[in-house]
């Protein structure tokens, strides 16, 4: 009996073309899906007949009652080998394997710097006004150079992010819980005394932490105060580690100088959310692991998973 294998959020529909799928071709038939499944009724319809999904990141759970409802369901593939949304001991007594894939640090440092840039400079609202006969140079760029960039973790993204913005010339700051000095001396970094020091002295700030208990909720009212009136605050990690309403208030009251973010409380985006209107705010919509290198990896690790599933003996298995 051939195997039935779903490919979730492939909104670019490029999941069988970034990867050779043909090893597969005698056994499993492949069934991207371009849309997003917004609830669990839907998505267990629609996988109904599924042996086989691959996920892309976090965006969809998998929790216990998901997983009870796919009967069919054996294999489950999960881009990156660290998932928070897979509930692991229904998956082990349902008797589905979970595996994940490699995924590079690179895209999402790049993107961080686009946000980064893109604030500065005010390029979306230039662009803009060139492409529409608005004004000549509306606005004026904030330096770089000289000024204070504080990162929030300092770990493999955080790191490059860090060097980024010494050769910008930029006085680089780093804080987090576990931070020792010996990590920032050897990134080339100040390391920050506390949260609150690094909030109120930093020009720009970008978060760079894992999700967990200590962090949920790290940046709220209270810590958004702290920033300057000239500051930017980039979040290319997770939504829940800065309170979404501060955030939202801080940008429409005027008390920060913008915001760059890449991640959000609810993905996709509702068409009503308010991080749509927001103002003072570039947002992108979940870009930081999309890359063409970064999706050939997931697409081509998910071949060889199922590939090695198939022989019986599984690689990358998760957690």
């Amino acid at each position: 009996m051939r195997l039935r294998c779903a490919v979730l959020d492939d909104f670019q529909r490029v999941a069988t073309r970034l990867a050779d799928w043909s090893p597969l071709a005698d056994r499993v038939d492949v069934v991207p899906y371009d849309t997003h499944f917004a609830d669990e009724d839907a998505l267990a319809a629609a996988l109904a007949d599924a042996d086989i999904v691959v996920t892309l990141r976090e965006r969809v759970p998998f929790p216990a009652s998901l997983i009870a409802r796919l009967p069919r369901l054996k294999l489950l593939i999960a881009s990156g080998m660290r998932n928070s949304v897979i509930d692991y001991a229904a998956a082990e007594a349902h008797q589905v394997t979970v595996c994940g894939t490699a995924s590079s640090s690179t895209p999402p440092v790049e993107l961080t710097w686009a946000l980064l840039l893109g604030l500065a400079r005010g390029i979306v609202e230039e662009s803009n006004a060139l492409r529409t006969r608005g004004p000549w140079q509306s606005t004026v760029g904030a330096d770089l150079h000289g000024r204070r960039l504080g990162l929030l973790g300092l770990g493999k993204i955080g790191g490059r992010v860090a060097q980024v913005g010494l050769a910008f010339g930029m006085e680089v700051s780093a804080w987090s819980q576990n931070l020792t000095r010996q990590r920032a001396d050897e990134v080339g970094v100040r390391l920050a005394g506390s949260k609150e020091e690094l909030l109120a002295e930093s020009d720009f700030v970008s978060v760079h932490l894992a999700l967990g208990d200590r962090t949920r909720g790290l940046l709220g009212p209270a810590e958004l105060a702290l920033l300057k009136p000239t500051a930017y605050l980039v979040n290319t990690s997770r939504a829940a580690i800065v309170d979404q309403d501060a955030l939202l208030a801080a940008l429409h009251e005027g008390r920060i100088a913008g915001a760059g973010v890449d991640v959000f409380d609810t993905e996709p985006l509702p068409a009503d959310h308010p991080m749509r209107t927001a103002p003072r705010l570039l947002a992108t919509p979940h870009l930081g692991y999309v890359s063409q290198a970064n999706y050939a990896t997931y697409y081509g690790q998910a071949v060889e998973n199922i590939q090695a599933y198939l022989a019986g003996s599984p690689v990358r298995r998760l957690p």
